[in-house]
């Protein structure tokens, strides 16, 4: 059976930490903002349902890797003292995810609004 306290316990410390994480990390505010861009632009252009899809899972994977990748830096400046040696190549891996679900949803968005561009402002 499902304990509603519990429940509620735990959305309220999933949204303590994603605040936390939007008041101290200046990527993930530049990241929200351009995805507020984008959806503006999908309103804008009409895109499809299945565009919709699309543009929301690229989205939520780069949000997704931007948070962890802002838990995994917090877990290594921790650890910093006894593993020094790693903590850089660590934070180094966890920005390299960050960039690539980046530029995959750079591509998505591509994809996706291309056409409408071009309808818009004609031959590039």
């Amino acid at each position: 059976m499902i304990r509603l306290h519990r429940l509620f316990k735990s959305f309220s410390y999933a949204f303590k930490g994603l605040i936390k994480t939007f008041r101290e990390e200046q990527n993930l505010r530049v990241q929200l903002s351009a995805s507020l861009i984008i959806v503006i632009l999908g309103i804008y252009f009409r895109i499809s349902r299945g565009e919709w899809g699309l543009l929301t899972l690229a989205i939520a994977l780069v949000l997704i890797v931007e948070v962890t990748n802002s838990a995994v830096e917090r877990i290594t400046d921790v650890l910093r003292p006894r593993i020094n040696s790693y903590v850089k190549e660590i934070k180094d891996i966890m920005a390299a995810a960050v960039l690539l679900s980046s530029i995959a949803a750079m591509v998505i968005g591509l994809f996706i609004f291309s056409p409408y561009a071009y309808k818009l402002f004609g031959q590039f």
